[in-house]
């Protein structure tokens, strides 16, 4: 991938797709392919097929995806996987129609198992039975994975899958839908504001154990995998070390500056209990994350409380 390359981001208006728009640019990458949703429906077919007709993409970065936590999940099971499903075959298809070089897919560690061995590895995708509150995006999700692997197969394409670990930081979805970060940030922020009207509440017991993962590092690993990695089948992104919920709302705690009582509701789901992934199949290559839980807790809560 060159910079005068022609890169199409799909989803680049997302939480990862906008840092990795950023970042290309910084690299000097000059012919982005970019559409917002308003301008092109990836659930359309023949829309998307279009797209890919008249632009001609060389490298391809599906980030387009319907995500969030296990509120969202619960609660709109349906869209979770049939609006997944239909953008990820759908550019996928068009990808090796097109005759692109190359296409990153991202899945999501919640593919794995419920109770699935630690660290996570890549030949324990389909062991085991998936956690239920994820299970709308882990199955749209495992079938993405699987077409890029059988399309490597029958028609010599280089789709590459990559696992991330659980990615947050500025420009991150927060809100009850979002994610853990994200959602316990904003909530303990409220309740700094306004301890009287608002709690720091946080679903589950605390003991669930999550890996963590900076935007930028995210990123800047999405390319590093575009350049460097080939046909060589699933890929793990992590930091090589997990953090308890529990642990994640005393720092959020911390870095908010509230004193007040964290309160953990046991009535909601814990999801799964444990998810580290073994990164040593991207680390042997050459790439490490280089932004620590702590600093990169400090830069989401002064963007959030500088935007939101």
């Amino acid at each position: 991938m060159h910079i005068n390359s022609r890169i199409y981001v799909a989803g680049h208006t997302g939480f990862i797709g906008s840092a990795l728009v950023r970042h290309l640019k910084a690299k000097g990458c000059k012919n982005l392919i970019l559409r917002t949703h308003k301008e092109l429906d990836l659930t359309d077919c023949a829309r998307t097929d279009k797209l890919f007709k008249d632009s001609h993409p060389e490298y391809v970065f599906l980030m387009a995806a319907k995500v969030g936590g296990i509120y969202a999940n619960n609660a709109y099971p349906a869209d979770f996987i049939f609006q997944n499903i239909a953008i990820q075959t759908n550019i996928i298809h068009s990808a090796y129609k097109h005759r692109v070089k190359k296409l990153l897919f991202p899945g999501s560690a919640c593919i794995y198992p419920k109770y699935c061995a630690q660290p996570m590895k890549e030949s324990h995708l389909l062991t085991g039975s998936i956690e239920p509150t994820s299970e709308p995006f882990a199955m749209a999700k495992i079938i993405g994975i699987k077409m890029c692997q059988f399309y490597n197969r029958q028609y010599k394409t280089d789709f590459i899958c990559v696992v991330p670990a659980t990615v947050y930081g500025p420009g991150d979805h927060f809100g009850r839908e979002g994610h853990v970060v994200a959602g316990l940030i904003e909530r303990a922020n409220l309740a700094a504001i306004d301890p009287v009207r608002y709690k720091f509440t946080v679903w589950g017991t605390g003991s669930p154990k999550r890996e963590f993962m900076f935007i930028d590092d995210a990123a800047e690993g999405l390319i590093f995998l575009m350049n460097k990695y080939d046909r060589g089948g699933l890929v793990h992104m992590g930091v090589g070390k997990e953090t308890s919920v529990m642990a994640l709302a005393e720092k959020v705690r911390n870095v908010i500056g509230y004193n007040g009582k964290i309160i953990f509701q046991k009535d909601k789901p814990d999801g799964t209990p444990r998810r580290l992934l073994d990164s040593s199949k991207i680390f042997s290559l050459g790439w490490r994350p280089k932004v620590s839980l702590d600093d990169g807790l400090r830069r989401t809560c002064d963007w959030y409380r500088k935007n939101k």
